[in-house]
């Protein structure tokens, strides 16, 4: 029975290392294939047709209905007298300051004890304590016949201590204007050094009292940010474990 068991459980294991295996094949001979050359840039393409775009929808006030007056230059429309040059419409460019310097430090320390005695007796049980003597051939003491000890004790120490810097700009595309007024943006970069391609993408919602007259805004304004910054590449694959390190972290259960 155990051995069948063991065979089933054995051949499951092999059923899930064949499929990883499967899955990374496509990718292994991609990287294959491209030994030696430069890891290639993605193409610049309309971001609201990517099949993962979904457009925001939040909440919204009442819509306003904006006045205007005969013979008059001025509307509730407008922002001022002249043109302005920051983004307002969809497909509109702003550039965005990401200034990110984040410190992290925690430390934890825990200590258990705990020890547990008992002991029982048994000097009468109707006559039966004296027939003990005869299993057992030498002295009993009936007093002490069951005992049981338990000691047991847990320590633990952990530190966390991390500092993340990053300082770039990157210009986003408008996307969509809400309701009122606010606009989602999307934006990416690509920067090839060498044999690797880091890649910084972001998206958000901005208000356009945010956007500084120089067409910029903070990255600290930009409501629900979405903000990575990673790459690949020959310096990537190095500090990433292979694959097989991967599926045994994966499926090892101790």
């Amino acid at each position: 029975m155990k051995q069948n068991i063991a065979r089933e459980q054995l051949g499951k294991f092999l059923l899930i290392a064949l499929t990883g295996t499967a899955l990374t094949a496509c990718s292994a001979v991609d990287r294959v294939k491209n030994i030696g050359e430069a890891p290639p840039q993605s193409a610049i393409n309309n971001p609201t047709y990517q099949k993962d775009y979904r457009p925001v929808s939040m909440p919204m006030p009442e819509p306003q209905v904006v006045a205007k007056r005969g013979n008059s230059l001025w509307t509730g429309a407008q922002q001022g007298f002249f043109k302005d040059q920051r983004a307002k419409t969809v497909g509109d460019i702003m550039t965005v300051m990401i200034d990110i310097d984040d410190k992290g430090k925690m430390e934890n320390t825990s200590d258990r004890s705990r020890k547990t005695s008992e002991g029982a007796a048994l000097p009468n049980l109707l006559g039966m304590e004296t027939q003990l003597t005869q299993v057992f051939p030498e002295t009993l003491n009936t007093s002490s016949l069951t005992s049981a000890d338990a000691d047991s004790s847990y320590k633990g120490d952990g530190a966390t201590d991390r500092k993340e810097k990053i300082e770039m700009k990157l210009a986003a595309t408008v996307t969509q204007v809400l309701p009122n007024g606010n606009m989602v943006i999307q934006g990416s970069q690509e920067v090839r050094v060498n044999f690797e391609n880091r890649v910084l993408k972001l998206a958000g919602i901005v208000r356009p009292q945010d956007i500084s007259t120089s067409n910029t805004v903070s990255y600290e304004q930009i409501a629900e940010a979405r903000i990575s910054y990673g790459g690949n590449g020959q310096i990537t694959d190095v500090q990433q474990p292979r694959y097989g390190t991967q599926l045994y972290d994966i499926l090892f259960p101790f």
